[in-house]
């Protein structure tokens, strides 16, 4: 089996637990072992598939305007923790890859494993949801169409995605492909790279 196959078995097992009880409070039970890779990667579709739902819950035009500024708050805060998971599950791949000689005619890619595959966990969740929306049997007919021709399309860029991962890990390992790991510097978290905070902070 290869790595996005893998990948994708964990993404689809944490959606199937996650709708179990499709509440965003759920707490995550991760049923890999700790620090594994399976582990992060389950962990990382969980954060995913828990802001999918707050996405939608945020969207209800008659959400009241203070519980939609606490689940933006909240949006904000997974969006951290998805970029610091990536981020961990990249030195996974620098580690596992440490040894290898790149070649000289060696190359980098446009992104490295770890966003590759965080776009593969999405992609998860939007086949998830357009096959529920595929074979709805209360919406008129040409919805149900092209909910399924949506449904094809995801397929097929999965098949695409997936590939392309499986490549560049195999080129990777080859040492035809090198990765560097590029620290997200996501200024609207931090109170001295933020005008709104560090001004707010000045005036005190």
């Amino acid at each position: 089996m290869t790595f996005s196959q893998e990948s994708f078995e964990v993404f689809e097992r944490a959606i199937r637990d996650y709708h179990k009880t499709d509440d965003v409070d759920t707490p995550i039970v991760n049923p890999y072992q700790a620090k594994s890779i399976s582990y992060y990667l389950y962990l990382k579709n969980w954060i995913d598939t828990v802001q999918w739902h707050l996405e939608d819950i945020i969207r209800d035009p008659g959400i009241d305007p203070v519980k939609a500024l606490v689940i933006k708050r909240r949006i904000d805060r997974s969006n951290q923790e998805r970029t610091d998971l990536v981020e961990l599950i990249d030195s996974y791949f620098l580690d596992r890859f440490s040894g290898v000689k790149t070649l000289p005619d060696a190359t980098i890619n446009t992104e490295s494993p770890a966003w590759a595959v965080d776009r593969l966990s999405i992609l998860a969740l939007k086949i998830f949801h357009m096959s529920i929306e595929a074979g709805r049997t209360d919406t008129p007919a040409d919805q149900q169409k092209r909910c399924r021709e949506k449904l094809s399309v995801l397929l097929e860029q999965k098949k695409d995605l997936s590939t392309a991962i499986d490549m560049l890990l195999d080129d990777m390992a080859a040492g035809r492909k090198y990765m560097k790991v590029y620290k997200q510097m996501k200024m609207y978290n931090d109170p001295t790279l933020n005008p709104v905070l560090y001004g707010q902070n000045g005036s005190k």
